[in-house]
């Protein structure tokens, strides 16, 4: 693919993740800008279009995929249509830059990764803690050997239902597998830990899962048990439940290694815990305003042929491979 001299991006989808996380850092970052803005309902695009000063919005993914101003494409829809869109910029000659998960199932992303490869088009994925300073430094003590050789990793993430998983009839789109994947919000959270965990040890090569309705508030798992392998050899457990007392509340990812133990959250930020040989310490470490900015100022300067970014369809592919093994529809 030639290099672009500015990346002009037209978004499929304006919900929430758009608003914060990842929009204003398209809009901020040098060398981006955003030009068009899709959503099925008239109004939600016109109105996102109108409070962020984009000057063009469709109603239909295609023509925002045609529109010869736009040259990379931003897929921030639920996982279904992940694939569906990811394909359609790709065959334009369009980079494309999708939301997490890749895609709703393993065997979708190697659809993605097929013809990324056929039009050597590059497809990002958005797994935007990996550049976060808050898990670099993570990685700068296990790199460093804070904890000696790293022999174990645990996984422990328990929340209450949310208000409106009690609603049977109006559940968030995250409870509908036919939009979401299956898993509900294992589907949504657990792709973070497990991508932030093989990139500090490598792809996990064995995975398997006991899933269960507990609560029976929805049709999907709400709690999810499994073990797993790196290809380096260390071992791990993870526990995710999602119908939870307050009182078990936890985030928690725990390294255990041979000289000490090292924890850190996903989601909450809470400080960084170092226990070993030299003591007790914590580390807070802030994170930008906008949470996905480091990655995508690494996307656009790929696309600018300034700088390299790996966060792409291939490196994110493994991810999906895990949840489909712990969830049990691993089909290939």
């Amino acid at each position: 693919m030639n290099t672009l001299s500015s990346v002009r991006w037209g978004f499929i989808g304006c919900g929430e993740v758009t608003e914060k996380k990842s929009g204003p850092a398209f809009m901020q970052t040098e060398g981006s800008s955003v030009v068009a803005v899709m959503s099925r309902n008239r109004d939600k695009a016109e109105s996102y279009a109108r409070r962020h000063n984009i000057p063009q919005f469709y109603t239909d993914a295609q023509s925002l995929v045609a529109d010869p101003k736009v040259n990379a494409v931003y897929i921030a829809t639920p996982p279904s249509s992940h694939a569906t869109y990811a394909l359609m910029a790709l065959r334009a000659g369009k980079p494309a830059y999708v939301e997490k998960p890749m895609a709703a199932s393993y065997e979708d992303c190697l659809r993605i990764n097929r013809i990324s490869q056929l039009t050597g088009i590059p497809c990002f994925v958005a797994y935007y803690r990996r550049h976060l300073p808050y898990f670099q430094k993570v990685r700068d003590l296990v790199n460093e050997g804070a904890i000696g050789r790293v022999l174990a990793v645990q996984i422990r993430f328990a929340v209450p239902p949310r208000e409106l998983d009690y609603n049977a009839d109006n559940l968030p789109w995250r409870l509908q597998p036919d939009i979401a994947g299956g898993g509900g919000y294992f589907y949504d959270l657990a792709p973070h830990q497990i991508d932030l965990l093989q990139q500090m040890f490598g792809n996990i090569i064995e995975a398997d899962g006991y899933c269960a309705n507990m609560a029976g508030l929805y049709s999907v798992e709400d709690t999810i048990n499994a073990c797993f392998r790196f290809d380096c050899g260390i071992t791990g457990s993870a526990s995710w439940c999602f119908a939870a007392h307050e009182s078990a509340r936890c985030d928690r990812i725990a390294l255990v290694g041979q000289n000490g133990t090292l924890t850190f959250s996903v989601f909450d930020y809470r400080p960084i815990t170092l226990d070993n040989g030299d003591g007790h310490q914590t580390f807070t470490i802030p994170n930008p305003p906008h949470v996905q900015q480091p990655l995508i100022e690494k996307v656009v300067g790929h696309l600018r042929g300034i700088t390299t970014c790996d966060c792409d369809c291939v490196s994110a592919t493994s991810v999906n491979w895990v949840m489909d093994k712990i969830l049990g529809v691993f089909r290939l």
